[in-house]
């Protein structure tokens, strides 16, 4: 194609679902209410770690750091989403869409990593507890998820920057409800070849890599549970590493199913459906999973609930006095 006839894109349009307007509200109703819940939800718990010095442990610091994750990961596609349920044009300009990915593959990258040093966190737990507190100190907890944040940071510049790199002439529009990385090189009209092999590069590397440190941290963690004499020590050691193990299979099983698979090029509207669930649901399991079926963070919720309580009745008290 001549270079002189393309015709520069100013803007994308996401194709979304093509649902029938009572499906159509559906969708909106369940997205809502899933974006509410995870917001609320990683909320309170963010608040009760800051607020109840019982939680003031390293597995709690990176739980909070997961649930902060939570909320800017939801937010950089769910209100959009939520936005083109409803419009009939479902644009986004081009620098957005841009950020979007960029934002989107940075939050995934970091709780990939997150989820990594939180399997590291147990495995000194069960298997090193007698220097779990030296090693695991508040310094160590803070330079760990700052090099999460940091480096997928970094990381994820070089595709974006790849991504300015490419024409884009047209057609603009995008099958998929947000700026994905497969369908947005589809609509390129240059090549993509260098951008490509970087941007499976790194994710190969993050999930591999990953999922290696994590599988040596439980294999080690359940030879050494497997070794405490006790049932009662047993089930205790297990349940500290239940949720964690818990949300790295479904978070990981996810993302596997998505970009690891060979068949995406025949089944976009598969991947649109699996991308709504870990879009929207599986943040949502993370308060669910880590918080309230957790009996640390329901008895910290208590306490909590009963001094908010108890300073409502004492400025009551004081209005009373005062009036």
């Amino acid at each position: 194609m001549d270079s002189g006839n393309w015709t520069r894109v100013e803007e994308f349009i996401f194709l979304g679902f093509s649902l029938p307007p009572a499906q159509q509200f559906l969708m909106f109703t369940f997205v809502l209410a899933a974006y509410v819940l995870t917001i609320t939800g990683d909320l309170i718990i963010i608040v009760l770690v800051r607020v109840d010095i019982t939680l003031h442990t390293p597995m709690y610091y990176f739980v909070s750091n997961l649930c902060f994750l939570g909320i800017t990961y939801t937010s950089t596609t769910l209100p959009r989403m939520l936005r083109d349920l409803l419009a009939e044009t479902k644009s986004i300009c081009v620098l957005c869409c841009f950020i979007q990915f960029y934002f989107f593959f940075v939050f995934g990258a970091i709780e990939h990593l997150l989820l990594t040093v939180m399997a590291a966190d147990r495995y000194m737990a069960i298997c090193n507890p007698l220097r779990y507190s030296a090693v695991m100190s508040q310094d160590v907890c803070s330079r760990l998820a700052i090099g999460c944040w940091v480096s997928c940071g970094l990381a994820l510049m070089i595709p974006t920057i790849g991504l300015f790199q490419i024409s884009f002439c047209g057609p603009n529009k995008i099958n998929h409800f947000f700026c994905d990385f497969t369908p947005l090189l589809k609509l390129a009209c240059s090549d993509t070849a260098l951008t490509e092999v970087v941007f499976h590069v790194l994710s190969w590397s993050v999930i591999i890599l990953c999922v290696a440190l994590i599988a040596v941290s439980y294999f080690f963690i359940i030879s050494t549970i497997l070794k405490i004499p006790s049932t009662s020590g047993r089930k205790k050691a297990f349940s500290t590493c239940a949720a964690h193990f818990m949300v790295v299979l479904i978070y990981f099983s996810t993302i596997t199913f998505i970009y690891l698979r060979t068949n995406t090029n025949d089944s976009y509207y598969l991947d649109k459906v699996a991308s709504v669930f870990y879009c929207a649901v599986t943040p949502l399991l993370n308060p669910i999973i880590y918080g309230f079926r957790n009996k640390e963070v329901k008895e910290a919720l208590k306490r909590t609930l009963e001094k908010c309580k108890n300073a409502f009745s004492d400025f009551l008290i004081w209005r009373k006095n005062v009036s």
